[in-house]
């Protein structure tokens, strides 16, 4: 609901502030104060365009600020975060008006385009008796109405779960379908690639080994000598390292039994010669094995090259391009059972298809109940606000095919005067009807239009007496469920206000500024006073506001 209200420099305003309650606000004020000047200022929250006129005379910008409490409502908080503001249970709505016409608009101190500000603003209030923010003139919000009246938000929710399954399952086919052409194609390619990387027989850390054996190819003979040479100083050549070290083995075991110690050694070199005739016999067998096959150096480099044109062509390394078979593999069984993919979302489809049309049909024909049930209670509620040779009607239009709120769209038609014909509410109503055809509406169901804050204007024009009370009381009523600020000139009206708020014109410093004061229960009574009989207040007329009050408190 709305707390708080500043105005700065904003037409005959110099500076205005004004804090709100929950329930019934009034503003009443002799003719010409500025009550319309306050709507106006409402008017640049919800998006209207900026004048150059608006701005104070001898002031370089005009401002407009409204602060919020969102507590409880989820719904427009959760707006507000999907259109990408950051809020919490306070929101702070500013406009600002330069003299030369231009202005900038606000959400929580964030700058916003109108066409950002619109929308989310009229979540938060509206204004009923201007044309330009009376959400009854919307046909699109008609059906919202007739829907939360009607009670339908399971059906619908039912409904609407269903048309969407049913239009992703046909988008799906549609995509199928589109992509029909080009799944050969596609196949052709990756059966290509498949069998490229099937037929190459990859084997992981191959590479390594191949690189590992072709350096020792690159290497053979150099090795072969090495080696050779190794064995032969080792073991089998004229004067062989092993055969000199045997026959010392031999003189250090003779002398031993003279020097103990000449013994010890014959024990070392014993170790010595057992380890080289060891590394002996291991040269020899790795000689044995070092082959010169003219051919597999040629064939190596052949498979090496054959492995950098996969790696340049797919991947960086042997498991990567085996991770991407896989990967083949799996889109090609999965573009091959296209067919049957089809089948089955056709069967869906169809499935669906007859489900939707019944919830919808379902919900059609609560509609029609709600609709009938709504045109009697708005007249009966009409005849009760000062209109009683209206007609209402709801008009049903079947869509050429079924859409996400149903199978139609609806629309409110009425008729001012007896023997007119029905028609749109956009095209006849004045200002006053669509305030009391709004009244009405809230009256019989407080929940067909959510937004927190409603302000009415020209709610009572044209009607006084029993009408006016009626009227009172009703804004009474709503105001239970939704927070009311109602401009008024009745003081049958303003007399069921739980709160009443007084617009004043005054001069200052030789300049005219209007002001609005928030009045007690004796200022109250004096202001209805002179709602009631004018300039001059008299103790008849002030016991007449008093009565005005005590009754509209009992009832």
């Amino acid at each position: 609901m709305l707390i708080n209200l500043t105005i700065a420099n904003f037409a005959i305003i110099d500076r205005l502030e004004v804090q709100f309650d929950e329930g019934f606000n009034v503003l009443t004020g002799e003719t010409g104060a500025g009550k319309s000047i306050i709507l106006d200022a409402f008017g640049l929250l919800l998006g209207d365009r900026a004048r150059p006129d608006l701005v104070r005379a001898g002031a370089s910008e005009a401002t407009v600020e409204a602060l919020f409490d969102l507590t409880g409502r989820d719904d427009i908080l959760h707006a507000f975060t999907a259109a990408g503001f950051s809020v919490d249970d306070e929101l702070v709505l500013r406009r600002i008006v330069q003299s030369g016409g231009r202005s900038r608009a606000y959400v929580n101190g964030n700058l916003v385009t109108l066409a950002q500000l619109q929308p989310l603003s009229e979540l938060l209030v509206t204004v009923c008796g201007q044309h330009e923010h009376q959400s009854l003139l919307q046909r699109n919000v008609h059906l919202t109405v007739l829907d939360r009246f009607g009670n339908l938000d399971e059906p619908l929710r039912l409904y609407r779960e269903s048309y969407g399954l049913m239009k992703k399952i046909a988008q799906q086919l549609e995509c199928l379908e589109d992509a029909e052409r080009d799944r050969q194609q596609r196949l052709d390619f990756l059966r290509h690639q498949a069998d490229e990387i099937t037929s190459a027989q990859l084997l992981p850390g191959e590479e390594e080994e191949l690189l590992a054996e072709r350096l020792l190819l690159q290497n053979a003979e150099r090795l072969a000598g090495v080696t050779r040479g190794g064995y032969e100083a080792l073991y089998e050549g004229n004067g062989a390292v092993c055969e000199v070290l045997g026959g010392l083995v031999s003189e250090l075991q003779s002398v031993g039994e003279i020097d103990p110690e000449l013994a010890g050694l014959a024990e070392t070199v014993q170790r010595s010669l057992f380890e080289l005739e060891d590394v002996s016999t291991r040269l020899r067998s790795y000689l044995g094995r070092i082959a010169f096959e003219p051919n597999r150096l040629e064939v190596i480099e052949e498979r090496l090259a054959t492995l950098t044109r996969l790696k340049r062509k797919y991947a960086t390394a042997v498991e990567e391009i085996l991770g991407l078979l896989e990967n083949f593999a799996q889109e090609i069984a999965e573009l091959e059972n296209t067919q049957e993919t089809r089948d089955n979302l056709s069967e869906e489809l169809v499935a669906l298809s007859v489900e939707s049309r019944a919830l919808g049909e379902t919900l059609s024909a609560a509609r029609k109940k709600a609709a009938q049930a709504l045109e009697v209670g708005l007249l009966e509620e009409m005849a009760a606000l000062a209109m009683p040779g209206a007609s209402f009607g709801v008009a049903f239009v079947e869509l050429d095919s079924p859409g996400p709120d149903g199978h139609e769209r609806v629309e409110f038609m009425v008729s001012s005067n007896p023997g007119e014909p029905l028609m749109p509410l956009a095209k006849v109503a004045s200002g006053g009807e669509l305030s009391r055809m709004m009244l009405a509406l809230k009256r019989l169901a407080p929940e067909a239009d959510r937004v927190p804050t409603v302000i009415f204007d020209e709610v009572d024009a044209g009607i006084g007496g029993a009408a006016a009370t009626a009227v009172g009381r009703k804004l009474q009523v709503v105001s239970r469920t939704s927070q009311i600020l109602c401009v008024t000139h009745l003081p049958q009206v303003a007399a069921f206000a739980d709160h009443h708020h007084r617009v004043v014109k005054c001069e200052l410093d030789g300049r005219t500024l209007t002001t609005m004061e928030h009045l007690g229960d004796d200022e109250r009574a004096q202001e209805m006073a002179r709602m009631l009989g004018g300039a001059t207040v008299t103790e008849q007329t002030l016991l007449h506001a008093k009565e005005l009050i005590a009754a509209s408190s009992a009832s």
